[in-house]
This record gives structure tokens, sequence and C-alpha cells, in this order.
């Protein structure tokens, strides 16, 4: 029995070691990882084509209760700041199976949804606690780590993290 929770310990602590990594290399104020997303709907987002704007990327999924009330304040932040230069992309840690219901949670939300499993994000780890949000400056440089800041995004945070990045010259 001890060694079999011994086992179990190790090879989870095994799974844990790309996570880490990955979370690690992320850098406030260094080159964000690229983002390279499939809109759910049609289309594509792609951070490197980006420059010149400020991008929040949104790790969620629909089973997540803090995610899904953090995103009307996500959703009307966005609204109010998209004309600004600002771009917001939800990604589901859900897979293909769960479409239906991504797509009925992302109703009525003026930013655009993608999955995880069909993204390229490896360089931002694999979200072990969700929600998780990153910040990107218009030079694309990482500006906020959901890493190092475990909280839920509300309005007045929004404001001070990503406002003033919005004030920097395109």
């Amino acid at each position: 029995m001890f060694r079999d929770s011994m086992r179990f310990v190790f090879l989870s602590a095994l799974l844990l070691v790309p996570v880490s990594h990955a979370a690690a290399a992320l850098e406030v104020g260094k080159p964000a990882p690229q983002v390279r997303v499939e809109i759910l709907g049609g289309g594509s987002f792609d951070s490197a084509s980006q420059r010149g704007k400020v991008i929040v990327v949104n790790f969620w999924a629909t089973w997540c209760k803090p995610c899904r009330e953090e995103m009307p304040a996500l959703d009307a932040y966005y609204r109010a700041h998209r004309a600004e230069g600002l771009e917001l992309i939800a990604v589901s840690i859900e897979g293909p199976d769960d479409l239906a219901k991504i797509k009925n949670a992302m109703k009525g939300f003026g930013f655009p949804a993608a999955l995880a499993p069909s993204a390229l994000i490896e360089s931002y780890g694999r979200p072990w606690r969700i929600p998780i949000t990153f910040v990107i400056d218009r030079r694309g440089l990482l500006r906020f780590d959901g890493f190092k800041h475990a909280k839920i995004l509300d309005l007045p945070a929004l404001e001070r993290i990503v406002t003033p990045l919005l004030r920097e010259p395109r």
C-alpha cells in the first residue's frame, strides 16, 4: 500500500514537471509566448499579428464557477475598450466533445473563444487552476502572469492592470 502511494506521488510529480517548467519560463517584461488559436465559429487569432494591441488571454472552462463569474466583467471591459486596441481571447481547456456547452456559455459575450486542445499555447504551460489570465502589451511583452496572481479579475482589477497599457503609445 505504501509503495503504491509513493508511486502515485512520484508519477504525479513527474506530470507536473512540464507544467512547472513552462510556467517558470514566463517572465513579466519579456516577450510573451505566441498564442495561435482557431476561433469557434470560424477564423483564427494569432498574437503575433496583433502587435500594437493589448491582448488579454483567459483560460477557462464551462464547469468552472469562478470562470463563469469572471466572464461578465471581462466582457464589459472588452466592450468598453476594444476601440482602444484591446483584444481578448477566451481559451477553453475543454475538448471538442464539450463544444456545444462552450458555445452556449459564450452566447452574449462580445469576445471570441477557442479550444485549448487545438491551439498553439504550449509555452503557457498546462493551466493547473482556472480561471487564469495573461496580459500582453502593445509591444508583445508579457505584463501580467496569471500563474503568479491567483485571483478572479473583476472590473477594478482590469482597470488597474490593463487600462495603463491601453494608454501607452501604439
